[in-house]
């Protein structure tokens, strides 16, 4: 087997792999609206037929809402790799503010030179058609994939995934496997590749509180009434110390510190702070003190309000004192904090500082703890080292600001493990109007998924 000549057929068949994914591109594969109901389930046997074309034994599983791509292939020998990704898109709205029609793929030059445009291209089908690529450029090679390989693909991700869970615990045997790879995260930049090792979990309270019956006006009741927006923003100014730390009981239990290794990793990104505040407007970070910006994004816990509301909200002015008060209010959570005992933790200290006079009412926005992937996995390193072979600057392994729900439901169903490497970047404006995907990331995207393969299969 000879990674060289695979690296050199999937440059030699660029241009054909492009092919490939512009057909895939040109399916409005919109899982949120019924309407393209039939344009899901034809990307799902488009990729179908593609992986039998290579090898693979593929099929379209049926689920209450669009169907699952399952595939397997490859000898029983090494690892079994489970690789996921997903074949629909969101919606293309506003579409006046598309250059070109969202479902016409095109190749057109960008300031850092050719990108693909159409709505897909970077979240998710272009970065599943890398693994694709990676594993048809390897039979085409060697005649077989380097070891057990399972292609998962959801239809579903972009409308909430409902589901991805019955279907894990309906599957678990099939697609229990020794490690997961998703392709649906990013570069750290243009030149430096990662693996997201850490991504934050998320829990979500809406409150209400409640003073009296109905709105007050405030010339005739201001003083002796409770006002129900006064306990909340004691409340909201309780919830952090002066240090910026969160102030809810037990928050911190389940924290880890962050090792060195990985601190001089994230240090040597060359990561500037003043350039990422300066972009949105802002000049010095406000979380935890002491703690970096990379920091406080990838591997620190938060407690940020999402919203406010109550008494008049309108146009001019009205002097009430308003009958509730409502906040929005979420917890990124990581290591093993538990949501359940936080939001618990949190509903006793908000009932603590209620006046008599006021009662609280509490609706829950999810809970899922973070997602932590064991690095001394030895395929980590190998998978870093094949990146870092690849492109210009040595890979990192990193942490992730948001939630990959897949993520952790491939450790709570399948007790597996998950490794991801993504090719998108920041400017790829996935959800938004013209998405696209660098043609660099398609191409050293498929390279990188065949260094991969070998280094962590051992076959070069």
């Amino acid at each position: 087997m000879s990674l060289d000549a695979v690296l050199t057929k999937l440059d030699s068949d660029l241009d054909t792999a492009l092919e490939r994914l512009m057909a895939l591109l040109a399916i409005p594969s919109i899982s949120t609206d019924p309407a393209y109901k039939a344009d899901c389930a034809k990307a799902a046997e488009v990729l179908v037929a593609d992986l039998a074309s290579i090898g693979f034994d593929a099929s379209a599983r049926p689920t209450p809402g669009h169907p699952m791509v399952v595939a397997h292939g490859g000898p029983e020998d090494g690892p079994h790799l489970l690789f996921y990704g997903h074949y629909d898109v969101q919606p293309v709205d506003p579409l006046s503010l598309w250059t070109q029609p969202p479902f016409e793929p095109i190749i057109e030059d960008g300031p850092d030179g050719k990108i693909i445009r159409a709505r897909g291209a970077s979240d998710d089908k272009g970065q599943l058609m890398t693994f694709i690529e990676a594993c048809r450029a390897w039979v085409a090679v060697n005649g077989a994939l380097p070891c057990r390989i399972t292609i998962f693909l959801e239809g579903e991700e972009e409308s909430g995934s409902p589901s991805l869970v019955p279907f894990l615990k309906e599957n678990k045997e099939e697609l229990s496997c020794d490690l997961a790879l998703i392709c649906d995260t990013g570069l750290f930049d243009a030149e430096t590749p990662a693996v997201t090792t850490m991504l934050r979990g998320l829990l979500g309270q809406e409150i209400t509180i409640t003073g009296p019956d109905r709105d007050l006006h405030s010339g005739g009741y201001g003083g002796p009434a409770a006002n129900p927006i006064r306990v909340l923003a004691r409340v909201i100014a309780s919830l952090h110390d002066e240090t910026g730390r969160v102030t809810v009981p037990g928050f911190y239990d389940g924290v880890p510190e962050l090792s060195q290794e990985m601190r001089d990793q994230w240090q040597g990104l060359g990561f500037d702070p003043e350039a990422f505040l300066g972009a949105v407007g802002l000049s010095e970070p406000a979380g935890e003190r002491g703690r970096s910006v990379l920091e406080m994004i990838w591997s620190r816990p938060t407690c940020e309000v999402n919203g406010i509301s109550g008494g008049y909200e309108g146009d001019g002015f009205k002097t009430v004192l308003p009958s509730k008060a409502s906040a929005k209010i979420s917890f990124r959570l990581v290591g093993t904090q538990d949501p359940i005992a936080i939001r618990e933790s949190f509903q006793e200290m908000v009932r603590e500082m209620l006046p008599r006079d006021c009662e609280v009412s509490f609706h829950d926005h999810g809970a899922s703890p973070a997602s932590v992937m064991a690095t001394d996995n030895p395929a980590f390193e190998q998978a870093r080292q094949a990146l870092s072979d690849e492109w210009p600057k040595e890979a990192a392994f990193i942490g992730a600001g948001g939630s990959i729900p897949v993520a952790g439901y491939f450790k709570t169903v399948l007790d597996m493990d998950s490794m991801l490497i993504g090719f998108g970047k920041d400017d790829d404006l996935i959800h938004s109007p013209n998405e696209k995907y660098d043609l660099t990331s398609f191409h050293r995207g498929m390279r990188s998924w065949a260094r991969v393969l070998s280094a962590v299969t051992g076959k070069e």
